[in-house]
């Protein structure tokens, strides 16, 4: 524990990168950077595209939305537009909560959906709904919106009521989080049982105006998986939705009658998701305000300020997080015994989103994950990382189901280890990494942020 101890700035300095990224796409700065009112006209600028709107046209403002980002973009928005605001809804995880005056919240539960998820789709639903040409609706999207808002499927066939319930919900996203699928996968499903998702929500909307301000959690900013496209048209289909439950052998696993849905929806009974010909989307613009890029555009910023020669990778990572760890460590060893691709002090910076396949019945995230099994290159050959340090992160300050953002690798964790007699490898067989740097005092904690633009890994050679 020494070593750590004459390592503290190297920590320090990983958590400063980390932490000026997730500043750099907090929901208040870049909804006040992107969104102006002046003389009633709305200017929404997203550096790639400006669009504006006279409100002098229109009656009704109504701000609707959900993410764990949400409710500091809502307190942005009353800001801006004050008590033209006509009414307001809002779904969060529980605690992201801000003090708003004019926009109502619903606390909900992430990664898996509860009655308040549901009670809040539903309002929404009622909310959009009532909206007329006379209204403007902005929509306000970010990471979790797809556990938040929920309005499990629900409709008459040959006479024959098919109602989901929320078990039925809770079930497959259990199932489908555990299967190792990615997000793209898990939300085609999410679009093909709902009444809200893949663009229905727009659906119920029109014929008012739709400006839908977003803060990108999906590897490469896809407007159809961000929040299981609430506000786009979707690019996939039931037959999607039926290929990736036979991929991950889960058909014969979800509830009947989410098969059943699938099943009619195969075979043109129930109508697929909006697609991208459908006139309505005339009268929804979408802006991508904040992504894992920008971030990582800050964070390499930062980087080059504390001295480090920096490379940024990519901001599209994905893949099981214990295969992509073993990429970084052989990045880190490039740098230690080549100097290449850049020479020390170097720091390497990538981000994305990655994937845990559950086998074990331990806790942690899929940053943890990561980490540890970084930790396991380390394991095999520590000669090799001398004066390397890995962090891998998540930027909504929560991986997975617990209280840390992510964790740090290098060979002071190794020691730390040895030390207390723990086995990185049994600990990674049992998806137990948080337990495992619990023990070792090597998880990174932040607490919530309250934005989410995926996950951010750092690695530091020196």
């Amino acid at each position: 524990m020494e070593k750590a101890q004459s390592n503290v700035k190297i920590y320090n300095d990983l958590k400063d990168i980390f932490l000026k990224a997730v500043e750099s796409v907090k929901p208040y700065k870049v909804i006040k950077n992107s969104v102006k009112l002046e003389n009633n006209t709305l200017t929404i600028n997203n550096k790639s595209s400006k669009y504006t709107v006279d409100l002098k046209k229109y009656r009704n403002f109504i701000v609707i939305g959900a993410g764990k980002a949400t409710a500091s973009m809502a307190k942005a928005i009353e800001e801006i537009l004050g008590g033209k605001i006509t009414d307001g809804l809002i779904s969060v995880k529980y605690g992201y909560t801000e003090n708003l005056q004019i926009i109502k919240q619903i606390e909900a539960g992430h990664p898996i959906p509860d009655e308040n998820s549901v009670i809040a789709g539903k309002k929404i639903f009622k909310i959009a709904n009532k909206a007329d040409e006379n209204t403007v609706i902005i929509n306000l999207i970010s990471g979790g919106g797809s556990a938040l808002l929920s309005y499990p499927f629900e409709g008459t066939i040959d006479g024959n009521r098919i109602i989901l319930t929320l078990k039925d919900l809770q079930k497959t996203t259990e199932l489908l989080l555990s299967s190792g699928a990615t997000i793209d996968e898990i939300n085609c499903i999410r679009k093909h049982i709902s009444m809200i998702k893949g663009g229905k929500l727009s659906e119920i909307s029109y014929p008012a105006l739709q400006i839908n301000l977003i803060l990108s959690d999906v590897v490469g900013d896809r407007l159809d998986s961000i929040a299981s496209g609430l506000t786009t048209w979707d690019t996939t289909t039931f037959r999607d939705a039926y290929n990736t439950l036979m991929k991950y052998n889960l058909i014969n696993r979800i509830p009947k009658n989410v098969k059943k849905i699938i099943e009619l929806g195969l075979n043109s009974i129930i109508e697929d998701t909006l697609k991208r010909d459908n006139p309505i989307f005339k009268k929804v613009h979408n802006f991508i305000i904040g992504s894992n890029y920008n971030a990582l555009l800050a964070a390499k910023k930062e980087a080059l300020k504390l001295g480090y020669r920096t490379i940024v990778l990519t901001s599209r990572v994905t893949g099981e997080s214990k295969e992509i760890a073993k990429f970084y460590s052989a990045i880190a060893t490039e740098i230690t015994k080549h100097n290449i691709p850049i020479l020390k002090p170097a720091c390497i910076i990538s981000g994305g989103e990655t994937t845990v396949t559950i086998k074990g019945n331990g806790k942690g995230g899929r940053n943890q994950e990561m980490a540890l099994s970084f930790l396991l290159d380390i394991l095999k050959s520590p000669d090799d990382y001398k004066g390397v340090f890995f962090l891998a992160a998540s930027t909504d300050g929560g991986d997975g189901p617990t209280d840390a953002a992510g964790a740090f690798a290098s060979l002071d964790v190794f020691e730390a280890s040895n030390n207390l007699g723990l086995n990185p490898e049994t600990y990674l067989k049992n998806n137990d990494s948080y337990n495992f740097f619990n023990k070792t005092g090597f998880l990174f904690k932040t607490g919530p942020t309250n934005t989410n633009v995926c996950d951010i890994h750092i690695i530091i050679v020196i």
